[in-house]
């Protein structure tokens, strides 16, 4: 297998598990990885935030760990990286905004490069217009958002995740193993024992 090079879009109060986890799967598996953030530059940190399903109506949030981000958000390009990864929480509600951001994602989709979103990562997805006819799985409160994109929502236990093509989506951090697993295959990702 050879390794490809990969980009996990995070920012303030993404969800920790969302962010830290496949960014440790796809290094233990032999990618190379470079963690980014809008405005911020290697070696800064962002506040991560940890949502849990506790018996309410939504999630609850806790502070999370400090993430160390290794590369300049603006020194990245899709042309540069072989598949993108999109932490959820509440970061992509202000990423969406961001221009740069929204470009970023049309060059992936517009490549036709691997693309793994997890929760509120759809909200980006929606926001970049790359998932119309799409069948897309997001934290079910983003479900609006993905059917108002022109995608069909998936909806799934948390633990599940959906592949269309080359966008794997899933609900919540509970789908992980689902999720990455997914994101794997398509990328041609071989463990041998």
């Amino acid at each position: 297998m050879a390794a490809k090079k990969l980009l996990l879009l995070t920012g303030d109060f993404a969800e920790d598990y969302e962010t830290m986890v496949p960014f440790q799967i796809l290094l233990a598996v032999g990618h190379q990885v470079h963690a980014v953030c809008p405005g911020k530059k290697a070696g800064e940190q962002i506040a991560t935030a940890i949502h849990d399903f506790e018996g309410q109506q939504t999630y609850s949030e806790k502070r999370g760990h400090n993430f160390t981000l290794n590369a300049d958000f603006d020194q990245v390009s899709a042309a540069a990286y072989d598949g993108l990864v999109i932490a959820g929480g509440r970061a992509p509600e202000y990423l969406r905004l961001d221009a740069r951001v929204i470009s970023l994602l049309q060059g992936f989709a517009g490549a036709g490069k691997p693309i793994a979103a997890i929760c509120h990562g759809a909200q980006l997805l929606a926001a970049a217009g790359i998932i119309q006819g799409r069948r897309v799985s997001a934290y079910p409160a983003c479900r609006p958002e993905v059917e108002q994109a022109g995608a069909t929502y998936a909806d799934l236990p948390m633990d599940g995740a959906v592949t269309d093509g080359v966008l794997v989506t899933a609900p919540a951090w509970p789908a992980h193993p689902a999720w990455m697993a997914q994101f794997l295959k398509v990328l041609g990702t071989r463990i041998d024992p």
